[in-house]
């Protein structure tokens, strides 16, 4: 029940996801999937999550605390790098598992989260790392352009299309919403409101962060002209042999 897309072009990071947690006729909740961590002039950080909520509120739990603590040994605050900010994600995210585990009132629930960790910090490119379940992570190379969380395959083909290196921050972000509209539009467990936060390089602060609500404002505007803009193109596609030019 969820889709978060994290994409990086030149300029920057665009991040952007759902926020529907429950899908059912008379039962639907929401919860942000999106959390960011930002310390003005030395690293911005943002998390999308995926997975068993619990789980997920106990890997924030202990991030802040960490971050809270001057003993702690590594926090996402006293991390060296991005690679070093990942691998203590994923370490915290396993031992939260476990704890979920342990307290015995989850028998049969899938308790693993899948998390994207994304953002710049102070001498370094910005960079993005799936972390996994088990806790490993990988990094994504300039070569792999964007990344996805949960219900992936109805946003991938804009995003194949259309995500180049070259290509402005807001154009990122207008396809990263579209991905997220064409799965809205075909998978009920990904809902609105959604999430968009935009992180220029080199500026160590969220340029962006914004909520879209379904039928209002800016992604109400982009919804219609989509949807207008598809029909246009087919009927402007090269038309079969047997077709009369009036058709």
């Amino acid at each position: 029940m969820t889709y978060c897309v994290a994409t990086q072009v030149n300029d920057g990071l665009v991040f952007a996801s759902d926020t529907r947690t429950s899908a059912g006729v008379d039962d639907i909740r929401t919860y942000s999937k999106m959390h960011v961590l930002e310390f003005p002039g030395e690293r911005s950080l943002v998390i999308l999550s995926a997975g068993n909520l619990a789980t997920t509120h106990a890997i924030l739990a202990q991030t802040r605390r960490d971050l809270e603590n001057p003993e702690a040994p590594v926090s996402l605050r006293t991390a060296r790098g991005m690679y070093d900010a990942a691998e203590y994600l994923g370490d915290v995210s396993t031992h939260a598992q476990k704890d979920t585990a342990v307290q015995g009132q989850y028998g049969g629930v899938d308790l693993r989260v899948t998390l994207i960790l994304g953002g710049q910090i102070r001498g370094e490119a910005p960079a993005r790392y799936l972390i996994y379940p088990e806790g490993n992570c990988i990094w994504c190379s300039p070569e792999t352009p964007y990344l996805q969380l949960g219900e992936s395959k109805y946003g991938k083909p804009i995003l194949d299309r259309i995500i180049r290196p070259e290509i402005s921050l807001e154009d990122a972000a207008r396809c990263a919403l579209v991905s997220l509209d064409s799965t809205i539009k075909s998978n009920l467990s990904v809902g609105p409101p959604l999430d968009l936060a935009i992180l220029r390089r080199d500026t160590f602060s969220l340029a962006q962060k914004i909520r879209l609500e379904q039928d209002v404002g800016y992604y109400a505007k982009l919804r219609e002209a989509w949807g207008r803009k598809i029909a246009d193109a087919l009927r402007s596609l090269p038309k079969f042999d047997w077709e009369s030019p009036a058709q």
